[in-house]
C-alpha cells in the first residue's frame, strides 16, 4: 500500500511561512496534481513529500510510515524534475541503470529491468545514445524510465512537461497518463498548467498562498468552484466577472448594476438583500440570439475583438463596463464592429459574494 497522507504539514523559511497547516490524503494508486500559479508552493510541498526539503511542523506518512526524518531513498518514492537532470557524459542505458548500481543489484537484474521499462517507453533505439543527441521528449522519457526502474511506491512529478514545446507537451501528456493507468503507482503531479491537470487528474490540490483553496475532481471543480480565486483559475477561456447587488423579487433574487438585470431562483443560491456580489458565467456557456426589447439574463454590445481559435472563435465585447468573452463557433461569427446580444442561462450561473470571495451556490 502507497497511501500519503499529510497532517497539519508547515513549512517556514526564516519568518516566512509558505505552507500553512496542509491536510491531505492521498489514496493508494490515486493520481494527484498540485495546481495553482507560481509561488503557492506546490513544488515545496512536493520535495517535502520527497525528502529534499525539511518539514517544519506536521507529519508526512507514506504508506502508514512516517517519514518526516528518513532520507530521500529510503520513502519509496522516485521524482521526476523539470530539467530532466540526466548525465551527459553518460548513455541512456548508463543513466537509466545509476540508480540500480547505487544500490548494488546484480548486473544481469539491472539489464533486465533496463530492457522491460526501455520497451515500455519505446527507448530501445536509443540507448547507446547520450542524452544530447534526444531530443527534449525523448530526453523526458529517460528520466520517467530512471525514476520508473527503481519500481517505487510513489512517483512525484515535478512540472516535467514546462520544457516541452505544446505539441510535444500533449504528446508526453497522453504518454503518461498511459503509463499510470499500466503501473497504477501512486502519482502526485505538479504543474501550473490547467490542462494537464484537468486531463491527467483523478483529484486536483488547487493552492493559493501556500493553503489548499479547492480540493476535487476536474468536473467538481470546474462546475461547482468554491471561491472567486478557483473560478478566475480554472477554465480557458478565463470566467466573465460582473460586480452586482443582489435584490429580493417575488421569484427570486434580482442581481443589478447600471445596465444589468439578471434573475436567479433563491432555491439555488443564499443571498441577502442589498447583498454585494460577483456574477459569474463562462464564455461557453454564452448562447447567441437575436436583438430582442428582453434584457433579463441578457448581455448585448458591439464585438470589440474577434479571436480565431479553430472550430471556435472568440468574440470580445463590453458590457455595462466590463469585457466580456463569448465562445462561438468560428462559422458565421460576427466582426469587429457588429452588434452582438446573448443569453446565459440560470444554470450557468455563479456567484461569490464580494467580500469573502466564498462561492453562495447553495451545497
Amino acid at each position: 500500500m502507497a497511501n500519503i497522507v499529510c497532517s497539519n504539514v508547515d513549512k517556514q523559511y526564516g519568518a516566512v511561512n509558505v505552507i500553512r497547516d496542509f491536510n491531505l490524503d492521498v489514496a493508494d494508486h490515486e493520481f494527484i496534481v498540485f495546481l495553482g500559479p507560481s509561488g503557492c508552493g506546490k513544488s515545496t510541498l512536493l520535495r517535502m513529500i520527497a525528502g529534499l526539503e525539511d518539514i517544519s511542523g506536521g507529519k508526512v506518512m507514506i504508506g502508514g510510515k512516517t517519514v518526516n526524518d528518513l532520507p530521500p531513498r529510503d520513502r519509496g518514492v522516485a521524482m521526476v524534475f523539470q530539467n530532466y537532470a540526466l548525465y551527459p557524459h553518460m548513455t541512456i542505458y548508463d543513466n537509466i541503470a545509476f540508480g540500480l548500481k547505487r544500490m548494488k543489484v546484480p548486473k544481469p537484474e539491472i539489464d533486465q529491468r533496463i530492457r522491460a521499462v526501455a520497451a515500455t517507453l519505446g527507448l530501445d533505439p536509443y540507448l547507446q545514445r547520450k542524452p544530447t543527441e534526444l531530443s527534449g521528449g525523448q530526453q523526458q522519457r529517460v528520466a520517467i524510465a530512471r525514476a520508473m526502474i527503481k519500481t517505487p511506491r510513489v512517483f512525484l512529478f515535478d512540472e516535467p512537461l514546462s520544457n516541452l514545446d505544446a505539441k510535444l507537451r500533449n504528446h508526453m501528456r497522453v504518454e503518461i497518463a498511459r503509463l499510470h493507468q499500466k503501473l497504477k503507482t501512486t502519482t502526485i503531479y505538479v504543474t501550473h498548467d490547467q490542462l494537464e491537470a484537468m486531463t491527467l487528474a483523478d483529484r486536483i490540490v488547487l493552492m493559493k498562498g501556500g493553503a489548499i483553496e479547492q480540493v476535487g475532481t476536474p468536473a467538481e471543480i470546474y462546475d461547482r468552484p468554491r471561491t472567486l480565486f478557483v473560478a478566475g483559475f480554472i477554465g480557458t477561456p478565463n470566467m466573465n466577472f460582473i460586480d452586482v447587488s443582489a435584490e429580493k423579487v417575488e421569484d427570486g433574487w434580482a442581481l443589478r448594476s447600471a445596465g444589468v438585470d439578471f434573475r436567479v431562483s433563491s432555491k439555488r443560491f443564499a443571498l441577502a438583500p442589498g447583498q454585494k456580489v460577483v456574477l459569474g458565467f463562462r464564455p461557453a456557456d454564452l448562447q447567441k440570439q437575436e436583438p430582442s426589447a428582453a434584457r433579463t439574463n441578457v448581455l448585448a454590445g458591439m464585438a470589440d475583438l474577434v479571436e480565431f481559435h479553430g472550430n471556435d472563435a472568440l468574440v470580445t465585447f463590453v458590457f455595462a463596463g466590463c469585457e466580456i468573452g463569448a465562445l462561438v463557433k468560428a462559422s458565421g461569427c460576427p466582426k469587429p464592429g457588429d452588434p452582438v446580444s446573448f443569453a446565459v442561462d440560470e444554470d450557468s450561473i455563479h456567484l461569490f459574494d464580494q467580500a469573502t470571495g466564498l462561492s453562495l451556490l447553495k451545497m
